[in-house]
This record gives structure tokens, C-alpha cells and sequence, in this order.
């Protein structure tokens, strides 16, 4: 079985969109304009692909986005610097593979050269076990609750604090050329819409 993780490609928006709509409760629906607007403006989106078929993606955003979630809003109105998982959805034939944990070593690798904090929230109403588990053995930690406006259910905020940025910020960010080295699994993807500005790196 070989397992790729790779940045989702725009004819595969469709099979993207009908597994997130398949996944269940704990997983909001998406349209076709929403999930394009995803492919324009995540910061990381990304694909498990299994033997040639898509078993699973994950989207994530970073800070100053005009992205409209509540959730993703509340961290943008506590923290400067973050990334933000939106979602991440295996396909029911996929699943108990560890594709989970793949994804989530490979968001922190994206976030951890770029930011202090990788964030996310778990459903409480239903509560999602399962998720609660994965995430405190993760690392992540409560750090807030909010009834999401509209669907009146409760969620837990949840932040993972990320050390290795410190290091990446004051030998790179902040060092004598400004940015991180030239290799590809450094690289930002590139999105179809417009840049997003960003603050100045540092802490929370």
C-alpha cells in the first residue's frame, strides 16, 4: 500500500466535496463554492492519496484570513500567529490505517516552521470522543468552549503549543535572509486567489 500526502489538485475538487458531505455529524457540509473557495484561499490543503485513490484530505488556515468561521474567528480574535485545522476527513474504508495521526504530523510540520500555535475544536454536542481522545494525546489542549452561532452546539477550542518555532523564527524569520530555506517540503502552496497579508512573525 503506498500512502502520499500532497497538496489536493482542482480536478479532485468534486471528490473532495463528496467525501466531507459523506463523513457524518461531526463534519459541516460543504457546497461547491465553499470548497473552491477552500482551494483558493487555504493555506494548507492537502490529500492522503492510497494507491492512486484519495482516502482523505485536511484543510488548515493561518491567521488574517477573511475566512468566515466562528470558530476560526475566535482565534483570530486571541492569537497573532496560528494555524488553524478546519477539518480533516478520512473515507470509512480508510480508516484505522493512522492516516489521522499522518495528517496531523504532517499540519504540524507545515505549521510549526511558520507560527507558535496549530489550533483546531472538537464537537462537544454530540460529543466526539474519539476526536477528544486523538487530540489530548496529540498535544492539544482546552483552551476556550463557545456555542457555535447557528447550530446552537458546543465545541472545545483547542490549542497545541509548537516549541520548535522559536528556534525556526529567530534562526530564519527573523535572521539574516528572512525566510526559510529553499526546499520543497518548506514550500507554501500555491492558491489561485488573491495573497494574504501577514503580520509580522511572533508570539501569541
Amino acid at each position: 500500500m503506498a500512502i502520499a500526502i500532497r497538496d489536493v489538485r482542482e480536478h479532485e475538487l468534486d471528490s473532495v466535496l463528496a467525501l466531507n458531505n459523506a463523513a457524518g455529524p461531526t463534519i459541516l457540509a460543504l457546497d461547491s463554492t465553499r470548497i473552491r473557495w477552500f482551494f483558493d484561499n487555504a493555506d494548507y490543503f492537502r490529500v492522503a492519496d492510497v494507491d492512486g485513490h484519495i482516502a482523505g484530505f485536511l484543510m488548515a488556515m493561518r491567521e488574517a484570513s477573511d475566512y468566515d468561521s466562528p470558530n476560526y474567528r475566535w482565534f483570530c480574535e486571541r492569537y497573532a500567529n496560528f494555524v488553524y485545522i478546519d477539518r480533516i476527513v478520512v473515507a470509512k474504508p480508510y480508516r484505522g490505517l493512522g492516516l489521522g495521526r499522518v495528517f496531523y504530523a504532517d499540519a504540524t510540520s507545515f505549521a510549526e516552521v511558520r507560527v507558535p500555535v496549530l489550533s483546531c475544536e472538537v464537537f462537544l454536542e454530540p460529543r466526539d470522543d474519539v476526536s477528544v481522545l486523538f487530540h489530548g494525546t496529540y498535544g492539544f489542549q482546552e483552551v476556550g468552549q463557545q456555542i457555535m452561532p447557528g447550530l446552537s452546539r458546543r465545541v472545545s477550542l483547542l490549542a497545541k503549543q509548537l516549541p520548535s518555532y522559536e528556534f525556526v523564527r529567530s534562526t530564519y524569520l527573523e535572521g539574516p535572509t528572512g525566510q526559510l530555506p529553499n526546499q520543497p517540503w518548506l514550500a507554501q502552496r500555491k492558491r489561485s486567489g488573491p495573497p494574504t497579508p501577514r503580520r509580522a512573525a511572533g508570539g501569541l
